[in-house]
């Protein structure tokens, strides 16, 4: 899966993610509004965070105010955007964590990366509570055509 994240707030001393496929291609909106169901939201504490693949295949973050959550799910389903990679914050109140999902091109796959307030597992604290993560948010995935997801907690 091609594509680059920038920003120092990715430096961390572990990499998980969890690699979702779909039967067809998904929309952020779609994706969104099923997860809403259990809790996750595009509005993290510090707005709404988003990127749109740029000239030389990176993402380029962009920070917008909850106010336009709307407009942000706009620009990425946007004709503009159609064939590009695109990303959201995507944050889960409740819990107090979140993370960043990330659609690859063709929108039939989507990662997941906890990168906000990351859940530590239970039994090595080390890891991510990646089965947390899964539980919450499998259900509603099914709901859009979830076909499989594959799992990952890595050492840098």
């Amino acid at each position: 899966m091609a594509g680059h994240l920038k920003g120092s707030w990715l430096a961390l001393s572990r990499t998980a993610d969890i690699d979702f496929t779909f039967q067809a291609p998904v929309t952020v909106s779609a994706v969104a509004h099923a997860l809403s169901a259990s809790g996750w939201s595009p509005v993290e504490p510090l707005g709404v965070s988003y990127a749109v693949e740029d000239d030389d295949g990176d993402l380029e973050w962009v920070r917008a105010h909850p106010d336009f959550l709307e407009q942000v799910i706009a620009t990425l389903a946007s004709r503009e955007c159609l064939g590009q990679e695109v990303a959201i914050s995507i944050y889960n109140a409740a819990a107090q964590t979140g993370g960043i999902l990330h659609f690859f091109a063709k929108k039939t796959e989507v990662s997941f990366s906890p990168r906000i307030d990351r859940r530590s597992h239970p039994v090595a604290e080390e890891m991510t509570d990646l089965p947390w993560y899964l539980n919450s948010m499998l259900p509603a995935l099914f709901g859009i055509g979830l076909l499989g997801y594959q799992a990952q907690d890595m050492a840098d």
